[in-house]
């Protein structure tokens, strides 16, 4: 018996409880704090904080697959879906986009519904959105072949994972819609939120329901397990912490699919989510702080400089990637005389709303947020360290070497 379905206790998951009882109470005081922080700004911010987590855990949800998405085509879409824009607002975002951010609407809203396998065949479409190489669209998979993970190429490939039949799948969904619905805060067998969240996903990939897109529709099991436990949609940035550590989300899946126990699993997926609430905290935070900015500079700047901040804005809280150079503005405002560009980044400065960073070309502009909020600048000054560094100890190799030769 090679995977984890085909163990006699299947799908009895075997894990220590008493292990994740303090990450438990942590991971819901600070959702709580940042249910907090959404209760207490704006309608507007906080309609515009929901916007931005529900478009970069799409893009990032597609992009843990090889999806690579529009953001503005999304949030549009986002927009539009939840009544906040006009009909034809996303008229630019394709099939996959659209599909994306249905889905994500329909969890928003659906999240204390039980759950059904009518909401998965909806859901399903969702992420698959005109695919060719997808048999069984919106429904369980029929194909007699084996489902199978696989890497490598044909002749060559490496199988991390084999799949129940297509024949087994309807009753283990069966399974699994109930054991999902009796886990819940209000069933018969209530789990805590991280605990619950972690198996869901794990059981239903373990199933692989679907001919492809089963990534994407258990995650987002995971977060309507989140939601129900929080009682209200989960507003949890997992996918983008999933995908920053992609290779680690993908080998923690391969090594517990052979068998039952999933302690190591379920610490990984709860670090994950106590890490994807931090990441929320931090976009509040970015919301709040980029609507003052703004409010402050609005009526000091130009047009040029207008259009180049509401596009940092738009990167969100990680920043503006590399940081910004003068070349970017150029390409962003369609400016074609340097010193304007010169001029303009300087009375940003001047203003408070960048900062700067390097010399030459290698001078970079970064939202002026807050030092918690400047990650890609952070990394930006790390990675010139770095190369100093690396200048530096060249330098005095090459000055060793030069010196071992006169001394020769």
């Amino acid at each position: 018996m090679q995977w984890n379905w085909q163990q006699n206790n299947w799908p009895e998951f075997n894990y220590n409880a008493s292990a994740l009882e303090e990450l438990e109470s942590v991971f819901y005081a600070e959702s709580l704090k940042l249910i907090g922080a959404t209760s207490i700004i704006t309608k507007e911010q906080e309609q515009r904080f929901t916007i931005d987590l529900m478009s970069e855990e799409a893009l990032k949800s597609s992009k843990i697959e090889g999806e690579l998405l529009n953001r503005d085509s999304v949030a549009s879409s986002l927009l539009r879906q939840l009544g906040l824009a006009p009909e034809l607002s996303d008229h630019r975002a394709n099939d996959k986009e659209k599909g994306i951010a249905a889905l994500m609407v329909n969890n928003y809203q659906t999240y204390d519904q039980p759950l059904t396998h009518q909401m998965m065949f909806d859901w399903h479409p969702c992420v698959v959105a005109k695919s060719l190489l997808v048999r069984d669209v919106g429904k369980y998979r029929t194909s007699k072949e084996p489902m199978q993970v696989v890497s490598g190429y044909e002749g060559n490939h490496t199988v991390h994972f084999q799949a129940p039949s297509a024949a087994q799948v309807p009753e283990a969904m069966d399974s699994y819609v109930k054991w999902f619905n009796d886990t819940a805060p209000g069933g018969s067998n209530p789990l805590p939120p991280l605990t619950r969240a972690g198996i869901a996903h794990i059981y239903f990939v373990s199933i692989h329901p679907f001919d492809d897109g089963n990534g994407r529709v258990g995650r987002a099991l995971s977060e309507k397990a989140l939601a129900q436990s929080l009682e209200r949609p989960a507003l949890i940035a997992l996918s983008h912490v999933i995908e920053e550590t992609r290779s680690e989300y993908y080998k923690q899946l391969e090594q517990n699919n052979k068998g039952l126990d999933i302690d190591p699993w379920l610490s990984y997926f709860s670090n994950t989510a106590f890490d994807a609430v931090g990441h929320s905290q931090k976009l509040v935070k970015f919301v709040v702080e980029k609507t003052r900015l703004f409010d402050r500079v609005r009526d000091q700047i130009n047009e040029r400089q207008e259009k180049v901040l509401l596009r940092m804005f738009a990167e969100g809280a990680d920043g503006f990637k590399g940081g910004l150079s003068a070349k970017n503005y150029m390409q962003i405002t369609g400016a074609e005389l340097r010193q304007n560009v010169t001029r303009d980044l300087q009375k940003l400065i001047e203003l408070g709303a960048l900062t700067k960073t390097g010399q030459l070309k290698g001078t970079r502009y970064w939202l002026n947020l807050g030092k918690e909020l400047d990650g890609e600048k952070t990394k930006h000054l790390a990675s010139q360290k770095k190369s100093r560094m690396e200048i530096l100890a060249t330098k005095k190799k090459k000055r060793k070497q030069n010196e071992l030769g006169q001394e020769r």
